[in-house]
């Protein structure tokens, strides 16, 4: 089975590039499963229950997301009644939503999908630790499917390093978000345990991240604050592709994708 893995959707060009390019994507590759992160989708920052439906209807059959998450308050209930949308697995218990959950793919397996956010240089004091949060898990799932996907939403490369040499053998993919910036080292580790270090961002490319560069660049030479809208040109899909065997829970390939969407 093949599945495809989106990095960060940025605002609205990000979601109108899932919306356009995910059929295609499906068709062309033969794609079973579609699991996105959208914790950028509203406006650069947050989703909200609009935005997430969106991005379901569209083609994606579970979102993923990170520290942004809560920007939104109606998003909390959203979450509590829709399983599709994950927020980080290792956020305290009392927070709203699923960090993990098992689905059905188009062919019928069940997949499993873990959501972890990185410690390091990400600036929220009450995460608990995303490797034995992540371990729990997995000892849950397995009892379901042996295949299984972990988006670990990290700063620190280091980290997300960590996680995929912890996790290999364990899951059947160890993909990295949040720093919008594709890296190329996609491999498949020892174990049998596909990774990534960083899945890129899915929105615009002539911008600093996914925001219009001018308002970045003045912080930059000032330290002035300044608003950061969301840039608009050059827009393209990143993300990656995954063959797994069903059968044993073990990656068979990866692909990094880069699809340009627009003119």
């Amino acid at each position: 089975m093949k599945v495809l893995l989106i990095g960060d959707i940025v605002g609205a060009p990000g979601r109108d590039a899932v919306k356009a390019l995910v059929p295609i994507l499906k068709a062309r590759h033969r794609i079973d499963f579609v699991i996105a992160n959208c914790e950028n989708v509203a406006g650069g920052a947050g989703v909200t229950p609009k935005t997430a439906q969106d991005l379901l209807q569209g083609g994606a059959d579970v979102l993923t997301s990170g520290q942004h998450i809560w920007r939104y308050r109606e998003i909390g209930p959203y979450m509590d009644a829709e399983p599709r949308l994950l927020k980080p697995a290792n956020y305290p218990a009392a927070t709203p939503g699923f960090g993990a959950y098992v689905y059905e793919s188009r062919s019928g397996v069940k997949v499993g999908v873990i959501n972890l956010c990185g410690r390091v240089f990400m600036g929220v004091d009450a995460l608990e630790d995303p490797f034995r949060v992540g371990s729990r898990l997995i000892e849950e799932i397995r009892k379901k499917t042996p295949v299984i996907f972990v988006d670990m939403h990290a700063e620190a490369t280091s980290e997300k390093v960590v996680m995929g040499w912890y996790l290999d053998g364990k899951v059947s993919a160890v993909v990295g978000t949040h720093t919008h910036i594709q890296t190329a080292d996609e491999r498949i580790l020892p174990k049998g345990t596909a990774y990534l270090t960083d899945m890129g961002m899915t929105g615009p490319y002539d911008s600093v991240i996914g925001r219009k560069v001018e308002p970045v660049l003045e912080r930059f030479l000032t330290g002035m604050p300044s608003k950061y809208g969301v840039a608009d040109g050059n827009v393209k899909l990143c993300g990656a592709i995954v063959e797994v065997d069903p059968s044993t829970g073990k990656a068979l390939a990866i692909e990094r994708v880069q699809e340009k969407f627009g003119d």
